[in-house]
This record gives structure tokens, sequence and C-alpha cells, in this order.
């Protein structure tokens, strides 16, 4: 199982990670497609190899053949609207958010998948990647949806605990001595 595999790789120092990785994929009172497509974006987000493999692999279990790609989709979407309206926000100047985008985002239309699904990986995403904006929006459009505080709270909480293991792992592998 990909979950136990990053788990088992987690070090000492990193019990809480471990426990909570353990936690988010076991407990979750969201859907397994909203679990599972949270779970792939959000490794997808943070650009970690290992990650994407281990929980690409146990997410293919959970999601049918549209949601995995429609959480790849939400990955890849996020990963260039959360450059662009965190940094158009962080300009400070508000003119830049009354002017168009004139960047294609036919995918959020069309997912592939409930609307409500996919709005909440973008929510998850856009957590990984810090985008307040996006968060704002998305969180409304789930929100209004009919989701509670307490499932994007859980969303946002896998984005975390995904992005917490993936840091780690990075750094362990970056700290290990090289191989000749």
């Amino acid at each position: 199982m990909s979950v136990d595999t990053l788990k088992d790789a987690l070090p000492g120092y990193a019990k809480d990670t471990k426990l909570n990785l353990g936690s988010v994929t076991s407990t979750s009172q969201l859907t397994d497609q909203q679990l599972w497509g949270t779970v792939l974006s959000c490794a997808l987000a943070t650009g970690s190899a290992t990650v994407i493999r281990e929980l690409a692999e146990e997410a293919g279990d959970n999601l049918s053949a549209e949601a995995f790609e429609a959480a790849k989709a939400a990955a890849s979407i996020m990963a260039m609207n959360n450059v662009y309206y965190r940094a158009t926000h962080l300009i400070g100047d508000e003119t830049y958010s009354t002017l168009p985008a004139k960047l294609r985002m036919s995918i959020i239309g069309r997912p592939g998948v409930e609307k409500v699904d996919f709005e909440l990986w973008c929510l998850a995403v856009s957590a990984v990647n810090g985008c307040g904006r996006c968060l704002e929006s998305h969180e409304k459009v789930v929100r209004d949806a009919g989701l509670s505080r307490e499932l994007v709270q859980e969303a946002i909480r896998v984005a975390a605990v995904v992005n917490a293991t993936a840091a780690t792992l990075e750094a362990e592998a970056a700290l290990a001595p090289a191989t000749v």
C-alpha cells in the first residue's frame, strides 16, 4: 500500500506527519472521490516524484479513470492560476483584478467529474501553492454547492499533510550522502 510506503519512509522526527498521513487518508468524511482526488492533485502540486508515484498508485485504486484525469487537470490548471492570481493580488493594485486574465481555463467549466469535487481539488492545490485569492474563490464555490466548512477544512488538512510528507522526504533525499 503506497500510503504505508510513505509512512515507513518518513524519519523519526516526522512522527506527527506520519501519523497525520495515516489519519487523513483513513478517517476522512470526504467521499472516496473527493479524498483521493485531493490526495492526488496535492501530491502533483508538491512536485515530489516519490510522493507522486506512491500516492498516484493508491489514488488509481480509488478513483475512476475520469476522476484520476480530472485530479491531474486540477493540479495543472492551478499551477498556472495560482501563480497568476497570487501575483496580481500581491502587486497591490486592484486594477489588475479588473483586467481579463486571457488564460484558457475551460477545464474548470467541464472537468469530467462533479464540479464540486473538482473545485475542492482546486482549493486544496491552492492551499499547497499559497494563493489566497484562489482559496477564497474556490471555497465560495464549494460552500455554495453545499459542502460544509468541516469538509473544506478536511481537504485543507489533506493538502497540508501531503505537502509536509513531500517536503520531509525531499529534504531527507537532499541530505542523504551522495553515492558514487
